[in-house]
């Protein structure tokens, strides 16, 4: 046993593992492609003291940490490092006060995001940030990505969300970042900039976020297009008639994977598939005439409704996209962004990428705001289709960059999209954000070599 593990196991009786076997599920997260180290211990932390405890005791020993929630990133941001220690905040899951009149929550970052929902709406409160893993991913791994999703280009990403965090530093000092008021220019916003830091600046162990009052109606529309270009032309133009929380496009490999898993009954015959869903008052209407636009635009067929649970059935296709695709093989999900207008461009990009390196490609994501998720399936065993796979990864990155745009728009950089950066990111900006970390952490154990 190292001498971080010793230290660790002797001031955390209970919380500690450094059995081999037993620390292997905490290695890495859902990104393929990835490295992952042997940690020399896992600490599975229940409170904020053991944090404390963690921090200073890896600080002192020079030891990097790794913090992690459920696991389900996709950028290797929580992979292990060898002889790190794993920092898991999981059973750190308590919903700590609901303020009604204030519209907050209080929550510890192992809270998984859609019991924190479920919670707001037994009290007549939402809580909006949808990264479409709600019902397995936690509040601290949405903060440390600032996790986006289907519904942010109307409700904004999670940072939109949180009113005040409380974090510890890397020597073990706690921070409190914000009031819980909806103003405050007191300072410099350390909120935001811990919110997306993935795990380099310090570790959240509370976080205030703002809650609202749900949609007093929904309505859906779902339009099937012959090809991609028909139906993000019709994308365009839905800004001019509606504000829609979702706007969310699947091609035609998508709604075949989802009709194989499902048996929903999805035309895939369609080169693409829309799926709006509007909210508020004057929902139906605004889904009406975005179904107006559909039918126009060339769409072949355009369902709509206004009835919720149906408007939700039809949302499931959506959600149901990556398992989905990921019945037919391993899957390097992409995440990245360019301007909606830009769109068709980005699109004919992965085809054509698709096309050359003979990989098959299914490309969903949130039309509305230009994040899209192009999915390479491959076969992970074949040496060469693996080395395929990362082609066209490469191409898709680079098809964005070109298009001014970014190489990732909600799933964080972690280990996966470090060598991008320089093609993003520029000599000075670089500096400045080392020395942002310097300054939080001069030891650089919080999670080095990831995200910047």
């Amino acid at each position: 046993m190292s001498g971080v593990a010793a230290a660790l196991a002797a001031a955390l009786p209970g919380r500690v593992i450094t059995d081999r076997d037993a620390m292997e599920g905490y290695r890495r997260d859902q990104g393929p492609l990835t490295s992952a180290g042997r940690p020399a211990a896992v600490v599975r932390a229940r409170s904020a003291d053991d944090v404390i405890t963690t921090l200073r005791t890896a600080n002192e020993h020079g030891t990097p940490v790794v913090t992690r929630g459920a696991g389900t990133g996709l950028a290797g941001a929580a992979n292990a490092i060898d002889g790190c220690v794993v920092l898991s905040v999981a059973a750190m899951d308590r919903i700590l006060a609901l303020d009604v009149p204030g519209r907050t929550a209080t929550v510890e970052p192992g809270v998984l995001t859609g019991d924190l929902d479920a919670r707001a709406r037994e009290h007549g409160l939402w809580y909006p940030p949808d990264p479409g893993s709600k019902a397995i991913s936690t509040i601290g791994g949405n903060l440390a990505t600032n996790a986006g999703g289907m519904c942010c280009a109307k409700y904004g990403v999670t940072a939109d969300h949180v009113a005040a965090l409380t974090a510890v530093l890397a020597d073990g000092r706690v921070i409190r970042t914000g009031p819980p008021t909806r103003k405050n220019v007191a300072g410099l916003d350390l909120t935001r900039l811990l919110v997306g830091s993935e795990g380099t600046l310090a570790v959240i162990v509370e976080a205030t976020v703002r809650l609202r009052p749900p949609p007093v109606a929904t309505a859906t529309m779902v339009a099937a297009f012959p090809t991609p270009q028909h139906a993000v032309d019709t994308v365009l133009e839905i800004a001019a008639v509606a504000d829609p929380a979702a706007v969310e496009l699947m091609d035609r490999t998508c709604v075949r994977a989802v009709n194989g898993m499902t048996r929903m009954g999805l035309d895939e015959s369609a080169g693409a598939l829309v799926l709006v869903q509007c909210d508020g008052p004057s929902a139906d209407q605004e889904a009406a005439a975005c179904a107006g636009l559909a039918e126009a635009g060339g769409a072949t067929e355009v369902l709509r409704t206004a009835d919720p649970a149906e408007g939700e059935m039809f949302m499931q296709a959506r959600r149901a996209v990556y398992p989905a695709l990921e019945r037919l093989g391993t899957t390097l999900l992409d995440d990245v962004g360019v301007a909606v207008r830009d769109l068709p461009r980005l699109l004919a990009a992965i085809e054509r990428s698709a096309s050359a390196h003979g990989v098959l490609v299914g490309t969903f994501g949130h039309a509305a705001d230009g994040n899209l998720h192009p999915t390479v399936v491959y076969d992970a065993t074949d040496r060469a289709a693996a080395d395929r796979a990362r082609a066209v990864f490469d191409d898709i990155v680079a098809a964005a960059l070109a298009l001014g745009g970014t190489i990732t728009g909600e799933h964080g950089v972690g280990t996966l999209k470090t060598p991008y950066l320089d093609a993003q990111l520029g000599q000075a900006e670089r500096e400045l954000m080392a020395g942002i970390k310097a300054v939080f952490d001069p030891k650089g154990i919080l999670n080095p070599g990831r995200a910047y």
